[in-house]
């Protein structure tokens, strides 16, 4: 694995990122000259400046010679030109005041952190794609409860929420799908694993798999949620999309999910049950690995439909036509169960404003949400 410090200009950026999500940097405001950057994360100036010119390549920031690099205005670039990470940054400097708009009609404040966790899932997304290139986890300053497994818009609300009522508590996340997530656990290289991989044979979701990959191994299967599944397509459904027949129709450019995925599995099972060839599906070797990407893809017209879940097109503004439901569940370690920080995961799982904020993501049901399935 690479050096920590190889990725260090990743960390600055992020931090300044961030300075700006949370409000702390305004428009307008100078960030600290190269070599006292440099002094503070005990790097080079080269680190520092190739940081900088990241945020400025992303619009975030403006650098002149002799004038500094300050926080970029929205007035200093037309909407048009604006780049997506300085929309979505702008958007979470106004979270103070949507947060008591939202409260004043009546909504509860789970409702409003679904709304923000689903923006930031966005924002993030977005901010992914541009930094493809730095290694998963690099930005942790310190230990935090490893999570690998399949995307899902509530595995971030849940991270969100964990750090809300545990402080001292925090969860990387790497998304790689369902089995990915699983052979994560089995190397020791995850705490946690996220899956939803449904077996055909029995009908049953995880525990097959779980049994394979970790055999004679006690682990708990914690329902995380039941979530909606089906086609992600752009709003008012224009190819007048119904079912996975119809993506074979002419002119539909279809964005799938990667392999080992639950959700590429649901797929390749039911196109194998309807007949469907997938050489007939255009873009099926298209892929993306979230749902948000695939939501995302759509959006931006490189798809004119994706697999995925409510959430995900609920997010982008996109309409979404059901396809059925899938369970998906946390795999925690029997030895880990006690642990302080899984604990605290459980206890977020279950409490009524990670429910109640989830049921406002849309595409959840959260009736068996906590229920617990043993394996030995």
């Amino acid at each position: 694995m690479p050096e920590r410090g190889n990725f260090v200009y990743l960390e600055i950026a992020e931090t300044v990122r961030r300075r700006i999500a949370s409000g702390e940097l305004s428009p307008g405001d100078r960030l600290p000259p190269v070599r006292e950057m440099a002094d503070l994360w005990k790097c080079t100036p080269n680190t520092v400046g190739r940081a900088y010119a990241m945020l400025v390549d992303e619009g975030l920031v403006s650098s002149r010679r002799g004038a500094g690099t300050h926080v970029a205005t929205p007035s200093a670039m037309s909407a048009a030109a604006a780049p997506p990470e300085w929309r979505w940054a702008d958007l979470v400097n106004r979270a103070e005041g949507y947060l008591l708009e939202a409260l004043a009609l009546g909504h509860s404040p789970a409702f409003a952190e679904a709304a923000l966790a689903a923006a930031i899932a966005r924002w993030e997304e977005v901010r992914n794609s541009r930094t493809a290139s730095s290694t998963p986890g690099a930005e942790a300053a310190s230990p935090a409860l490893r999570f690998s497994g399949s995307h899902d818009l509530a595995v971030e609300l849940l991270g969100r929420m964990l750090e809300q009522r545990s402080p001292s508590v925090s969860m990387s996340t790497e998304f790689l799908g369902s089995a990915g997530g699983l052979m994560a656990l089995a190397r020791g290289e995850a705490d946690i694993a996220g899956s939803h991989l449904w077996d055909e044979e029995t009908g049953l979701y995880n525990v097959p798999f779980v049994q394979k990959i970790l055999p004679g191994r006690p682990v708990a299967l914690v329902n995380l949620v039941t979530r909606l599944q089906g086609l992600i397509v752009p709003s008012g459904n224009p190819q007048d999309l119904r079912s996975l027949q119809d993506l074979t129709k002419p002119g539909v450019e279809f964005m799938n999910r990667q392999l080992g995925s639950g959700t590429r599995v649901w797929l390749d099972v039911r196109l194998k049950q309807a007949a469907i060839d997938p050489a007939s599906v255009s873009g099926y070797h298209a892929e993306e690995t979230t749902h948000i990407g695939v939501a995302r893809a759509v959006k931006e017209g490189r798809a004119t439909a994706g697999l995925g879940i409510q959430a995900a097109a609920v997010a982008f503004g996109l309409d979404f036509i059901r396809l059925g439901e899938e369970r998906y569940d946390l795999v925690i370690p029997g030895e880990l169960w006690d642990d302080p920080a899984v604990s605290a995961v459980r206890s977020a799982i279950v409490s009524a404003p990670f429910k109640e904020a989830l049921l406002a993501l849309g595409g959840y049901e959260v009736s068996h949400t906590g229920e617990e399935t043993w394996l030995e």
